[in-house]
């Protein structure tokens, strides 16, 4: 998990300045701790049993990854190899392609809170548009990387490795046992018969 963290806060074209985890032991450690404080980085937690603390993240997986790849298992090494290979994919899909709102006012009046959102923009143009965070040079970087994007053909491909994974998946549970029936005995009928 460490080093996923790692490779995930390095990929970011903006600087990151701090980590709010679930409140699992793979998070809540001195190591990721250690780290953190040696990048100089916030590190917070939710609350056990509040889901909305992670409202945002619970939301990303329901509509990024458990609809991309379902709700299996994956524990192998031929698993990661496929799961690596459709996030990197989906993530060009999701940043490329995927236009956001996001909420920039609540007015309440009475009791009704009336909501406003900016314009839809991927998070690719979100980058773009940003004024003073992120280097130019990631931006030329960006621009570089999605110029021969096709979603369609991308699309296509992380259908076909998710097919790939659901049949590797299921492969390894094995057949169905099936249950087994008991005969039923005749001592009750007889036991009946001996009554009357």
């Amino acid at each position: 998990m460490f080093a996923a963290i790692k490779e995930a806060t390095a990929a970011f074209p903006f600087p990151i300045v701090g980590i709010d985890s679930d409140n699992g032991s793979e998070f809540i450690n001195w190591e990721l701790l250690r780290w953190c404080e040696q990048e100089q980085l916030t590190f917070t937690r939710s609350r056990p049993g509040n889901k909305n603390d992670g409202a945002h993240v619970e939301q990303k997986n329901w509509h990024v990854v458990r609809q991309t790849v379902g709700y299996h298992r994956y524990d192998t090494a031929a698993e990661l190899e496929l799961l690596s290979r459709i996030w990197a994919l989906q993530g060009q899909l999701t940043n490329h392609f995927g236009p956001q709102q996001k909420l920039v006012q609540k007015i309440r009046t009475g009791p009704k809170i009336t909501k406003k959102y900016d314009l839809p923009a991927t998070p690719y143009e979100r980058v773009l548009a940003d004024e003073g965070t992120v280097r130019q040079v990631v931006k030329a970087k960006l621009k570089r990387e999605n110029k021969p994007l096709n979603p369609a053909a991308i699309q296509r491909q992380v259908q076909a490795l998710c097919s790939e994974l659901l049949t590797l998946t299921t492969a390894k549970q094995g057949p169905k046992s099936q249950p087994t029936i008991r005969a039923q005995s005749n001592d009750s009928s007889i036991r009946a018969t001996r009554a009357s």
